[in-house]
C-alpha cells in the first residue's frame, strides 16, 4: 500500500525523506481518474541532470552575476550545484539578468543531451504512459527539453503535446504555474491531471495546482514506474506513437557529474 498524502503539508509525510538519494515513493491522491498525464522530465523520463556539469554552470553564473541572496525552496536530493543554479532562477526570476543567467545555466545542460539516457522501463511503459494527452513540465528550458526528448525518440505533436520549461515570464517549479499552463493548453482542470516525478519540487508544484502526484525516485525507479503504469485507466490509442529507440549507453559515464 502506498502512503497517501493531501495538500502541501503532505511534503512532510512518511513516505518522503527529504534530502536522502531516494524519495520513498507515494501518491497524492486517485490517479485511476487521469485524463491528463503531467510528466517531470529528468530522472523521470530522461536523466540529463547526471551528466550536466552544473559546476561549472554555477562558476559561470557567478562571473555573471557576482553573489545573491538565497531563496527559500523545498529540499530535494540534488547535489549543491544543481540545487544552486535550480535556485538561481528563483532568486532572479522578474530581473533583466534572468534570461542571460537561463542561457548561461541552458549551454551546459545542451552539452550532456550526447551522455543522457532513458530511465529504466520508460521504453517498456511509454505506449501506456502516452495514451492520453501528455504534457512534460521541466526545469530545462523549452528548446532544450525538445531536444533532449526528440534524441531519445520522444517526439513533439507525435509522443508528447505539450512542454513546458523555464521560461522568463512564468515561476519554475516547485511554484505551480507550469502545471496550470500545461492543464489551459491541454484544455484540463489540474484535478483532472496526475503528474508524474522524481522531486519534492515537482510535488509540491502539482498539488499548489491541484494536481494529484506520484512519486518516481531513483530508488526502486522501475518498480514504481510499472506499478503506476498498472493504476492508470486505459485511454486513447496512438498509433502514431511508437516506443523510443531503445536505451542509449552513456557514453562516458563514469566521467558523468552523478548526483550525490
Amino acid at each position: 500500500t502506498r502512503p497517501y498524502c493531501r495538500g502541501l503539508r503532505g511534503l512532510t509525510l512518511v513516505g518522503l525523506r527529504l534530502g536522502a538519494r531516494a524519495m520513498a515513493s507515494w501518491h497524492s491522491g486517485d490517479v485511476t481518474d487521469t485524463h491528463t498525464l503531467l510528466l517531470d522530465l529528468d530522472r523521470t523520463l530522461v536523466d540529463l541532470q547526471s551528466y550536466t556539469n552544473y559546476s561549472a554552470a554555477l562558476a559561470d553564473v557567478q562571473d555573471l552575476v557576482g553573489e545573491w541572496s538565497d531563496v527559500d525552496v523545498p529540499t530535494t536530493d540534488w547535489d549543491r550545484a544543481t540545487m544552486s543554479c535550480m535556485s538561481v532562477l528563483h532568486a532572479f526570476f522578474g530581473d533583466a539578468r534572468w534570461s542571460r543567467i537561463s542561457q548561461t545555466i541552458a549551454r551546459h545542460e545542451r552539452a550532456a543531451i550526447p551522455q543522457s539516457h532513458l530511465m529504466p522501463t520508460v521504453q517498456e511503459c511509454f505506449g501506456r504512459l502516452v495514451s492520453r494527452p501528455t504534457a512534460v513540465i521541466t526545469l530545462l528550458p523549452r528548446d532544450v527539453a525538445t531536444d533532449v526528448l526528440e534524441f531519445h525518440g520522444l517526439r513533439m505533436g507525435q509522443e508528447i503535446d505539450v512542454v513546458v520549461g523555464r521560461d522568463p515570464a512564468m515561476r519554475p517549479k516547485p511554484e505551480p504555474d507550469g502545471v496550470i499552463e500545461a492543464c489551459r493548453i491541454l484544455g484540463v482542470a489540474p484535478g483532472r491531471a496526475t503528474m508524474v516525478g522524481d522531486s519534492t519540487w515537482d510535488a509540491q508544484a502539482a498539488l499548489a495546482a491541484g494536481a494529484t502526484f506520484v512519486g518516481v525516485p531513483a530508488d526502486g525507479f522501475e518498480e514504481d514506474m510499472r506499478a503506476i503504469v498498472k493504476l492508470l485507466p486505459q485511454a486513447r490509442p496512438r498509433s502514431s506513437a511508437p516506443a523510443p529507440a531503445p536505451m542509449r549507453l552513456a557514453e562516458g559515464a563514469e566521467d558523468g557529474y552523478a548526483v550525490e
